[in-house]
């Protein structure tokens, strides 16, 4: 069933409300605007168009355009107004997706850590304290707090991939050009890579396939053959030299993931992987560096009486650090590159893909601020080769190390991206359905528990014509939903989906007199739901005239 594309916004809206986090974005659009887009989605629903995205909200990188909106790279003295979309935002919306705003970032995408913008340091979605990732930072935590259902982000270093792993999201990094980059204010060109962020596998998959495909104004986007996952599929992990200094309960955290993989039938091979992190080390601390100068080096140049204000010092050091290799460098990395790759090529032979954690530590903001350029280069570790060596990557979510998502990363060469989806499929724990109709409805005081819990909305849905809502007393106000046997009603709500860990975590921290029960939705389909003891139901006001909670809600005085 295809989301509602006018409720989709009105609760994406009603969500940034709820969760007080303004460092997210750098730029809304209107609620009325986006809500415009919505009913002329529908109307091309109505109409019998095909959107597969319709009734998803998308959140933009500030670096990529979206015509309406400035794009600003994270410095508003580089801001400019775009007379159209970037190619991916615009197949987005060809789709069906409404995009609501402009994300945070560090500025010209240069940073893994979130921090580093004038508009704010973007905080975790899971602990404040804690840095969110970067640079694509704001569009991973507008999808971890379940403001939007996907969100554009660019990947040179690491960028689409450490956000998502902090924030225990999906991040899909594609092959290089697969996506074209028009419209994108470049970090490398030659390197960068516009990525997806999602709560759901699938989804941010779709979207990747949406953006997908040649584009004639960009000159480096194109199109491959499919790298085909083995008929028994073999991954090659670090040997344990390369998984020190991790974050505490890391390793084992990686080593259970491992195990997974293993169980699903998938061969385990231990590769000493040091060619492709000595590859990581060059994109920063080699010639390539040049790249960065080369794209926004004159606006920096031009603009030092700011740095300190509108331009980040740390950011502004590294980009005018790319004027000073020489052609020959330049020349020598190139070469130095190619036999890395190829020696990690040969470790890899074999092997449908690379695992490894998807970064190795999650800093606390005061950690980053004390030390910006070696924080951020340890969460570089695995994900800083990928691009140099033309390789797709995914990262995904695999569970929890104290008490914050821990994730892990899959790598393959160019064109394995949809073999390496395949492979997460392995991973990823399976999931189960919740109906949810009171205080856990988007927007709703308790919203943010499922969201917490790895939750993700899968549509607006109502019961079958079996029940009765009745107003509770308890704090906050909600709903009981029960079945009966005669005079029953379809009452509205919404279907959730929880990863197993998460909906077990769940249920357990709810109070009564809710319980968890089976509810039958319209349509015949029997899922888990939120009911009530009978006890609680003496005195209690039947409100199932209104249809459901909101309704209930906006009728009071």
């Amino acid at each position: 069933m295809t989301p509602d594309p006018i409720a989709a916004v009105e609760t994406a809206y009603d969500r940034i409300d709820a969760i007080g986090r303004p460092e997210i974005w750098v730029t809304r659009r209107f609620r009325e605007q986006a809500l415009a887009e919505a009913k002329d989605v529908a109307a091309r629903l109505d109409a019998g168009e095909y959107l597969p995205l319709a009734g998803r909200v998308v959140a933009v990188k500030d670096n990529i355009d979206v015509a309406g909106l400035p794009t600003t790279a994270g410095a508003p003295s580089y801001l400019y107004r775009p007379d159209s979309d970037a190619t991916a935002v615009a197949r987005l919306r060809a789709a069906g997706a409404v995009v609501i705003g402009k994300t945070n970032l560090d500025q010209f995408a240069t940073g893994l850590v979130g921090t580093r913008s004038p508009y704010g340091a973007v905080r975790n979605a899971w602990d404040p304290a804690r840095i969110s990732g970067g640079s694509s930072a704001g569009s991973g935590v507008a999808v971890a707090l379940g403001v939007v259902d996907l969100a554009l982000g660019t990947d040179t270093a690491g960028s689409g991939r450490v956000p998502a792993a902090l924030n225990g999201v999906v991040g899909v990094k594609p092959t290089k050009g697969l996506v074209p980059v028009t419209g994108v204010v470049p970090a490398c060109y030659s390197l960068d890579c516009v990525t997806v962020f999602a709560r759901d596998l699938g989804l941010a998959r779709l979207a990747a396939e949406i953006m997908s495909g040649p584009d004639a104004t960009d000159p480096l986007s194109r199109s491959g053959a499919d790298v085909a996952l083995s008929q028994r599929p073999r991954v090659a992990v670090p040997t344990a030299e390369h998984l020190t200094e991790m974050a505490p309960g890391w390793v084992e955290a990686f080593a259970a993931a491992v195990a997974t993989l293993r169980a699903a039938g998938v061969e385990i091979v231990e590769v000493d992987i040091a060619p492709l992190l000595e590859a990581a080390r060059m994109l920063y601390g080699g010639a390539f560096v040049a790249e960065r100068y080369s794209a926004v080096g004159a606006h920096i140049e031009s603009h030092r009486d700011l740095i300190g204000s509108d331009l980040d010092p740390t950011v502004a050091a590294i980009i005018l650090a790319g004027a000073a290799p020489t052609a020959a460098q330049w020349a020598s990395d190139t070469a130095a590159l190619a036999r890395l790759g190829a020696a990690g090529r040969a470790l890899l032979d074999g092997c449908d893909a690379l695992l490894t954690p998807t970064t190795t530590c999650h800093p606390t903001l005061e950690e980053v601020a004390a030390d910006p350029i070696g924080v951020n280069s340890r969460l570089g570790r695995f994900t800083n080769f990928a691009n140099l060596l033309d390789m797709a990557s995914l990262a995904v979510p695999a569970g929890f190390a104290g008490g914050l998502p821990f994730g892990v990363m899959f790598t393959g060469p160019a064109f394995s991206d949809r073999a390496l989806a395949q492979l997460a499929e392995k991973l990823l724990a399976p999931s189960l359905d919740l109906f949810v109709a009171g205080a856990h409805l988007s927007g709703q005081p308790l919203n943010k528990e499922l969201v917490r819990a790895g939750g993700s909305l899968v549509r607006p849905a109502r019961t079958a014509p079996a029940y009765r809502l009745r107003a509770l007393d308890t704090t906050p106000p909600k709903p009981g939903l029960v079945r009966v046997s005669d005079g029953g009603a379809g009452v509205e709500g919404e279907l959730w989906r929880l990863p197993a860990a998460g909906f077990g975590t769940f249920i357990a921290g709810v109070p009564a007199p809710m319980v968890i029960g089976k509810v039958e939705i319209e349509g015949g389909e029997v899922v888990s739901g939120f009911l009530v003891e009978p006890w609680a139901l003496d005195g209690a006001e039947d409100i199932t005239e209104f249809g459901g909670w909101r309704a209930y809600l906006a009728a009071r005085p």
